[in-house]
């Protein structure tokens, strides 16, 4: 009886190798990225939020003037814009399905806006921390809520310290239902530390 050898005959190409190490060292760096995205949401910080609006603190919309992108027209979602001459970290908060979330950060150069929550706006009331990294001073207000040094997406606000988190002061937005809503952070409204 004669076995049949599968690769008899054939010849290696050059750089097959080389190819095969390549791809599969992508493959791996995907899976490791999904493993690392995942489990950033799986982490300590992150805990199960309750129903409902939060009521601490008072109003703070004089932080910073906003305005719906109008009705029915243009891209929904919740924009932010950065009219100062620096670079601004932007963190959000909203009220989800799962509860209460905080996030961030987005990094926003002078004159630039971005979208920092697509579709359209489910929640009335939305939540914004920022920061001036070229000159210091912050937007805040008296909501507090969690947030982090890096990049984060936190569930509920209460107990910060005791998971290791930083207790931060959000101003309220207001969206009135619109499906989408702009906030415009300008150096007049921004307090300095």
């Amino acid at each position: 009886m004669r076995l049949l050898n599968p690769t008899a005959g054939r010849t290696r190409k050059p750089g097959m190798t080389f190819a095969f190490a390549v791809t599969a060292f992508a493959v791996t760096m995907l899976v490791v990225g999904g493993y690392i995205l995942y489990s950033r949401t799986q982490d300590a910080g992150v805990t199960e939020g309750f129903e409902g609006r939060l009521v601490e603190g008072t109003d703070a919309m004089e932080q910073a003037s906003v305005a719906p992108n109008g009705l029915g027209t243009g891209p929904t979602g919740f924009r932010v814009c950065n009219e100062t001459s620096s670079t601004i970290g932007v963190a959000l908060g909203y009220d989800s399905r799962q509860g209460w979330i905080s996030e961030g950060w987005w990094n926003l150069p002078s004159d630039t806006c971005e979208t920092v929550r697509t579709g359209a706006l489910v929640s009335r009331y939305y939540y914004v921390y920022a920061i001036d990294y070229d000159r210091g001073g912050e937007w805040k207000g008296r909501h507090y809520m969690c947030t982090h040094a890096r990049i984060f997406t936190i569930r509920g606000f209460e107990d910060c310290a005791q998971r290791g988190l930083e207790t931060t002061g959000f101003f309220e937005v207001d969206t009135a239902g619109q499906s989408s809503w702009t906030v415009q952070l300008t150096e007049d409204s921004l307090q300095q530390q």
